[in-house]
């Protein structure tokens, strides 16, 4: 069946669900687009604000006659409210208010930056394998739900299986708990949410995903400041954030923009890492550094956090990247990984 048919079916299917004050789902205009994927569907019921637990039956109904059309794929239903007191999970449970841990996870590190492409997905991938090499039990949650890429690192192919009880299992790849929503995408495929959906889907993947008990989880997180972030920082404890960035002034009068978002929230940064610090040509030996040197260093010493660390700009971090076979898998010995595993120890050191 077509996505555009399954969608089409489905709003049909709500036409049937009654909401406060008289009416039907599918005619209420607070019901978003349905968004189909080859493993999941997706949409959101926005409400006044003091309305969740009044529309918390609606949402319950649509997300059963919307399970009951949706076969093996995962049903995301969203409850949001603009200053909601009560933002819901994927299943209609109330949000403990404050912020909280996630269930069967010790600790949790993420990795941002002020702005994309300056290799943020890729040392969130390589710090989590370096962190296993230390003999953690490591997970990566892909929290960049517009640009997705964990799963193209890793190799990861097909989408994740999901219990009975709705709950998703992670994929498991080089020893790591992994979940995206980019796994449930057809290539090329766009998700396409306002930011109360994207920050539900967010809250679901990571607590509707049985980690099965992590020392640390590692979260990708989309670059710049946003939705996500709020709702992440807001809602979980986490124990600390890892700025990435290139020497590049451009992208350190980024970096410095998020880690002022953090201090903001009172979310501990846990360092800078300069990536893409220098190139050595593989036939010479020579040195270059391309985006400049010693940037992440000197504002890292400015702005009084820990600077983690520099990792080279090296061909064989494209490649691997490209293949879905990391650095730390395929030249363990390999300077990048050296940069990695130093960096990875460090954070070890910090947060024990």
């Amino acid at each position: 069946m077509a996505d555009a048919d399954l969608a089409a079916q489905i709003k049909t299917a709500l036409a049937d669900v009654e909401i406060p004050g008289g009416g039907d789902l599918a005619s209420y205009g607070g019901l978003s687009d349905i968004i189909v994927t080859p493993g999941a569907i997706a949409f959101a019921i926005a409400v006044a604000p003091g309305m969740e637990a009044a529309f918390g039956p609606a949402r319950e109904e649509a997300h059963k006659r919307a399970q009951a059309l949706a076969g093996a794929r995962k049903v995301m239903v969203s409850l949001t409210a603009e200053k909601s007191n009560a933002p819901k999970f994927g299943h209609g449970a109330a949000q403990p208010q404050g912020k909280t841990r996630v269930d069967g996870v010790k600790r949790i590190i993420a990795v941002g930056s002020g702005k994309g492409g300056v290799g943020k997905s890729t040392t969130a991938v390589n710090i989590a394998l370096s962190l296993t090499a230390e003999g953690l039990k490591v997970g990566v949650l892909d929290a960049d739900l517009y640009g997705p890429s964990i799963p193209k690192l890793l190799g990861i192919e097909g989408k994740p299986a999901i219990r009975d009880d709705g709950i998703f299992t992670p994929h498991d790849a080089f020893g790591l708990k992994v979940m995206s929503i980019g796994s449930m995408l057809v290539p090329g495929q766009a998700v396409v949410w306002r930011g109360p959906m994207a920050t539900s889907g967010l809250r679901q993947l990571l607590r509707e995903t049985d980690w099965g008990g992590l020392d640390c989880l590692i979260i990708d997180l989309p670059p710049g400041t946003g939705d996500i972030h709020i709702a992440l920082f807001q809602q979980t404890i986490v124990d600390g954030v890892v700025i990435v960035s290139t020497p590049q002034d451009l992208a350190l009068i980024d970096a410095q923009k998020a880690i002022d978002m953090l201090r903001r929230m009172s979310v501990p940064v846990l360092g800078l890492v300069e990536n893409m610090s220098y190139f050595i040509a593989p036939d010479t030996g020579n040195r270059y550094d391309i985006f400049g040197t010693g940037g992440a260093e000197k504002a890292a010493e400015r702005l009084e956090i820990p600077f983690l660390g520099p990792v080279p700009l090296v061909m064989s971090i494209r490649e691997g990247s490209d293949a879905g076979t990391p650095p730390l898998v395929t030249a363990p010995d390999g300077a990048e990984a050296k940069a990695y595993r130093k960096i990875a120890r460090r954070l070890v050191s910090t947060l024990a």
